[in-house]
């Protein structure tokens, strides 16, 4: 079952999914009865890094839903051992269903993108497309510490928002900042105990589980069995001293998945979500 509150012209329209793991918030943007594009974000992110995208694709013809995957931002926190990218997946097939939509595309950021894998693994008939954002294979140690360094903020307290927001922003990880990414962050802050100021919702024993999942994975391994037609949208400018998806495994998964091309795009890691050449590619692609 899906339900809603009022939406603005300039704000995606807010949905709450009932999953069987859990409650779902979700946000989406176009037409209710348009073919469904479902977003999932990166590991401490939420569903707003998201925006610029479905503004751009968001259409009478075209549903676009970005999800706050379970532990970040307003969706459920559930208890440990019900992370990792498989029971992600398997969110994204009952966000479909309670989409009523049997088959759909899906955008997949930074982790989202290994939950995009993980989904063609389960349940490849049900995905028309798949966009996989700078994220197929191993990182680069080096671009995993400004990753680090941007997770270590869950949990603290900060005396105001805009306190909490200058913090992230220092990082000096979002290049371009925009008005964007204000939102984003800005989305999931609630009151700290004992008025302590604010702190993010998303909750870091989630992202702690997720990350210690990762360490147990071989992405590369799910390439000749990734049978999906995919776009992998490469971030070109590095991440801190380091590439998430370096040019060998852009060109490894292009060359080993049966269905699968990719593009470059003039950002770093957190920028390349919202750029519009992203934006753009993806519209080609999925059109």
């Amino acid at each position: 079952m899906t339900s809603c509150c009022t939406a603005t012209e300039s704000a995606p329209l807010s949905l709450s999914l009932s999953l069987p793991s859990g409650t779902l918030r979700a946000n989406r943007f176009g037409s209710d009865s348009g073919a469904l594009t479902l977003c999932a974000h990166g590991l401490s992110a939420n569903s707003r890094s998201f925006d610029p995208l479905g503004e751009a694709l968001g259409t009478e013809r075209r549903s676009v839903v970005a999800v706050d995957l379970r532990g970040r931002g307003w969706s459920d926190i559930t208890s440990s051992g019900t992370y990792g990218w498989a029971n992600h997946a398997r969110d994204v097939l009952a966000a479909a269903d309670a989409l009523g939509a049997e088959r759909f595309d899906f955008v997949g950021h930074s982790m989202g993108a290994y939950i995009g894998m993980a989904l063609a693994q389960q349940a490849p008939q049900r995905v028309r497309r798949m966009v996989l954002i700078d994220a197929v294979g191993i990182p680069e140690t080096l671009s995993m510490l400004p990753i680090m360094a941007a997770v270590q903020r869950l949990g603290a307290a900060h005396a105001t928002a805009d306190a909490y927001v200058s913090a992230v922003r220092r990082l000096g990880t979002v290049e371009p900042w925009t008005e964007y990414w204000e939102r984003h962050y800005r989305y999931d802050l609630i009151d700290a105990p004992g008025g302590a100021g604010v702190r993010a919702r998303t909750d870091a024993g989630a992202v702690l589980e997720d990350i210690t999942y990762a360490t147990k994975q071989d992405p590369r391994g799910m390439w000749p069995t990734h049978t999906v037609d995919t776009l992998l949208v490469r971030a070109a400018r590095p991440l801190g001293q380091g590439f998430i998806v370096s040019t060998r495994d852009r060109d490894g998964f292009v060359r080993t998945a049966p269905r699968a091309r990719a593009v470059d795009i003039d950002a770093n890691h957190y920028g390349v979500v919202m750029h519009p050449d992203t934006a753009t590619e993806i519209g080609r692609f999925l059109s």
